[in-house]
Formats: C-alpha cells, sequence, structure tokens
C-alpha cells in the first residue's frame, strides 16, 4: 500500500426497487444546539492548561451530537474548531483543500496565509482560500482565541479531505516547456451543438478551467462597526434584518466570503423581533454582545453574549430577537454553495410561495420606506 497503490476489497454494487415509491422527506433535521459563553470559557482554560504540540495547535472541534463519526461537525456541511495561542507561540505552517473562515474572539496576533500577513484583533474576520498555506502567530500579551469555520466535513463525506502538515514550497502552476504548442490545443474549441445554446468542450479546456484569484481578505472590527451601527437609523419598522455580509469578489453572484459560505455581521437594537422565515442553507450565530432568544420550529431558545448556537438548522422556520439590549453576532451560513447547486429553497415570507434563491427572482425589503 502506497499513495499510489490501493487494496481494494471486491465488492458488488446492488439495486434499490423504488417502483411506484412516493417522493418523501428523508432529512434528518438536527436540533439546534446552544454551546454556552461558560461551556465554550472552559475548553478555552482547558486548552491553554495544556502543553502546546508539535504542530502548535491547541484546538477543539465543536460537534453536534448528530454529527457523523467521520465528518465530526456542528451542522451536516460545517466544521467550527475553537483554537487557542498563547503569547509567544505559533502553528506549523498547514494547508488543506477546505475554505475558511476565520474569526478572532479574544486578543490578537497575526496570520501568514498565502504569503499574506494579516494582522488581528477581537472580532476581526477573515477567510482562507483552499490549499493556502498558512500559520497563525501569538505575538501579543493576551491569550489568543479563534474560532475557524470550514466545508471539511463535506470533503470528508466524499472522502476527498487532504490536509497536509508543513507542505513544501506552494506550487502556483506546473511549468510546461510545451504550454504552446499547437498539438496540446484542440483545434477546434468550443462549439454550439444544441439549438438552445448547448456547447462541445473539448478535453483541452476541460482540464484547463479559467483560473480565478482566490485571496485572502480581512474585515477588520473596528472599520466595520461604524458602519453596522448606521443601520439602527433603519427604524423599528423595517422588515429586513440590519446586517452587512463579507463579500468576496470572487465569490460572484454567489455572494460569499468562500464559495461555500457568507459570513455577516449584525446589529439588532433593543428589542427588535425579525420576521420568521426558513431557507436551506443552515446558520451558526456567535452572539458576542447583548442576550435575546431564538425561535425555531416553535421552540424558543434564550442566549448571551459569548454562545455559539447552531440557530437554524436548514428549512426549519425560525427567527430571532433582542432582550432590553444591543445584539451583535456573526452569522456563518452555507448559502453561496447552495446558490451554486440551484438548492437554495428560500421562503422569506410564510404567507408566500419558496423560491429558488439565485435563479429565480429574489425578495424586496422595505428599505426606502424605512428611516434613512
Amino acid at each position: 500500500m502506497s499513495e499510489f497503490r490501493k487494496d481494494f476489497p471486491r465488492m458488488n454494487g446492488r439495486f434499490v426497487d423504488r417502483t411506484g415509491a412516493a417522493a418523501q422527506d428523508a432529512n434528518q433535521y438536527w436540533p439546534p444546539i446552544i454551546i454556552t459563553k461558560e461551556e465554550m470559557e472552559g475548553e478555552v482554560e482547558r486548552l491553554a492548561s495544556s502543553d502546546l504540540p508539535a504542530n502548535g495547535k491547541r484546538e477543539s472541534l465543536i460537534v453536534h451530537p448528530l454529527a457523523e463519526p467521520n465528518a465530526p461537525s456542528l451542522t451536516p456541511g460545517i466544521q467550527v474548531k475553537l483554537s487557542v495561542l498563547k503569547p509567544g507561540e505559533r502553528t506549523r505552517a498547514f494547508r488543506h483543500n477546505a475554505t475558511e473562515v476565520n474569526f478572532n474572539i479574544h486578543g490578537g496576533g497575526h496570520t501568514v496565509v498565502a504569503g499574506r500577513t494579516i494582522r488581528f484583533e477581537q472580532y476581526d474576520v477573515w477567510n482562507h482560500p483552499s490549499y493556502a498555506t498558512y500559520f497563525h502567530v501569538n505575538d501579543t500579551k493576551d491569550i489568543q482565541v479563534r474560532l475557524t469555520y470550514s466545508n471539511v466535513p463535506l470533503l470528508q463525506h466524499m472522502q476527498v479531505y487532504l490536509p497536509e502538515d508543513e507542505p513544501k514550497a506552494d506550487v502556483a502552476a506546473v511549468h510546461d516547456e510545451g504550454k504552446d504548442d499547437p498539438r496540446k490545443k484542440s483545434p477546434y474549441g468550443m462549439f454550439p451543438i444544441t439549438e438552445d445554446g448547448g456547447l462541445l468542450m473539448p478535453y483541452e479546456t476541460l482540464i484547463n478551467p479559467k483560473s480565478v484569484a482566490s485571496h485572502p481578505l480581512h474585515f477588520a472590527w473596528k472599520k466595520v462597526k461604524p458602519e453596522l451601527d448606521k443601520l439602527e437609523a433603519l427604524g423599528r419598522d423595517y422588515v429586513g434584518r440590519r446586517l452587512y455580509m463579507y463579500y468576496n469578489p470572487t465569490t460572484r453572484r454567489f455572494n460569499g466570503i468562500t464559495p461555500n459560505f457568507f459570513a455577516t455581521m449584525t446589529i439588532r437594537p433593543p428589542k427588535i423581533v425579525d420576521k420568521p422565515h426558513r431557507h436551506v442553507s443552515a446558520a451558526i450565530n456567535y452572539y458576542f454582545y447583548g442576550t435575546g432568544y431564538s425561535t425555531v420550529a416553535g421552540n424558543r431558545y434564550e442566549w448571551k453574549a459569548g454562545d455559539l448556537m447552531l440557530s437554524a438548522p436548514g428549512w426549519a422556520v425560525h427567527n430571532h430577537a433582542s432582550h432590553d439590549d444591543y445584539v451583535y453576532e456573526l452569522t456563518v451560513q452555507d448559502q453561496p454553495l447552495n446558490i451554486f447547486m440551484e438548492s437554495l429553497i428560500w421562503q422569506e415570507d410564510l404567507k408566500h410561495p419558496a423560491i429558488v434563491l439565485g435563479t429565480h427572482e429574489g425578495f424586496d425589503t422595505n428599505r426606502d420606506k424605512a428611516a434613512a
């Protein structure tokens, strides 16, 4: 057995007779869960009390009880990791074929990713492109605590997750002396084959798709918060959600910070209750200021600053509300992936039909009528 040879057992496929069977919803809906501030702080303290391992990674996965053993995660498609570095520590270099959203919840430091140094503070957010080598450093006098959201579970379900510790120098592209050799290009190119727009693509184009550079982007909280606070002026009658999405132009119309996730920062003024809605994409909220509650499929969940919550299992009706203080929260949701797959069924108003968001025309809010 080696990287290039595997000993596979002999197996046979089977047929599953579905003749006349009615379509049915066989989804297993994961119940919402809250990892409390006290639980989070206890795990941070436990991690910080341990010796620094060889790879520098003091970290724990935050796992839902229904997660599969081969893909430990907080939702079926989102892994959340809690990481701790003490002053003067750093991790070893690492890369994998997953994309990440990083959120620093305590302390500061810097990350070197894809050759760029990102210096971060509390509540800063930044993304990691796939297969980009990175490491984290705590060069401050305080403990550093980070949350990392990734699409590792999807890759694990597909059995194609490829992590690599201490990777060799990145290779931007394979150098090919004969890349301009006309013998290596199809003389026909792409050409139409159907009357409704279908094309035939040659192999040479198939294995050399147009490349789009994917860069790490850093969203500093000290720059974002003043803009976010302006959304309070929308007033109590505003029917949308008072948030900004951290947009990565690489994701184009799929509206994400990575091709898999969006990350939004929300402000909830006191006593604001959102309108119930639902969507196929799952949502995870980290509340770092204020208190409130979420109603999910008829169940009420109270939360406070420092709590992490699986707040919207896919397709469960839900809404959120603040109590007597302002609430700030980061939400990570796998909306962009679902838009790309044309699977993002979204029902913004329960009195109206659901649509395929990103394929059908989307929804409007009353922002033009709300307070400016």
